[in-house]
């Protein structure tokens, strides 16, 4: 008899994310899409005009999940759930996106101190018919950072490949004064609300 197929396609570049679904057990192979070239990226993670966050980390989600099964048939894989995840920070009802330069990386963090913000994280996942997607948003409070403490972390290499430039995984975790919400949600995949969708659209990958 064949073995069950477990395993799952991860539409996600962030190391982060793969630690965690090991974390829980669940088996997975990437499945790339393309964030940059001359024919730019597979999906837009531009914001659209008048799109508040929680639309916006939703749509990009869906939008990724979709592609990434439109690729898994076009190149003849074994059909697998697609998983992906979008992650965003808003304080004050305003996107925060990954800084381009360590100016504007002192700026978001400067922005952040002494107050609370929201960290949004959609997943997706797409199965044949079946197309589920949850967003988690968790409470992020940063103690007051002094200029010299913003500066010295905005040197490591830590802020530029994260929204709202800081890793609560990293260094940046002596700045979180309190969070409500979910932990693994702030870097990037909400382990409870990602084993309920795989457990309603692919229960065979999920044995916890």
């Amino acid at each position: 008899m064949k073995p069950l197929d477990r395993k799952i396609y991860l539409a996600s570049k962030s190391p982060r994310r793969r630690e965690l679904l090991r974390q829980i057990g669940v088996d997975f192979e990437l499945l790339m899409l393309r964030t940059e070239g001359p024919r730019g990226p597979d999906v837009s993670e531009d914001v659209r005009p008048g799109e508040d966050p929680l639309e916006y980390v939703a749509r990009v989600s869906n939008e990724k999940a979709a592609f990434a099964w439109k690729i898994a048939q076009q190149r003849r894989l074994t059909l697998r759930p697609v998983l992906t995840a979008d992650t965003t920070v808003t304080i004050d009802g305003e996107i925060l996106g990954k800084p381009a330069s360590q100016e504007e990386a002192e700026a978001m963090l400067g922005r952040l101190s002494g107050r609370t913000h929201q960290v949004l994280t959609s997943v997706a996942v797409h199965f044949h018919d079946v197309a589920e997607q949850i967003t988690q948003v968790s409470q992020v409070r940063f103690a007051r950072l002094s200029p010299e403490a913003i500066r010295t972390y905005c040197m490591t290499p830590e802020p530029y490949d994260k929204a709202g430039g800081y890793g609560i995984q990293g260094l940046a975790a002596v700045f979180v004064e309190h969070i409500d919400g979910s932990h693994s949600g702030i870097m990037g995949l909400p382990l409870f609300e990602t084993a309920q969708l795989l457990r309603r659209a692919a229960p065979a990958c999920i044995t916890t």
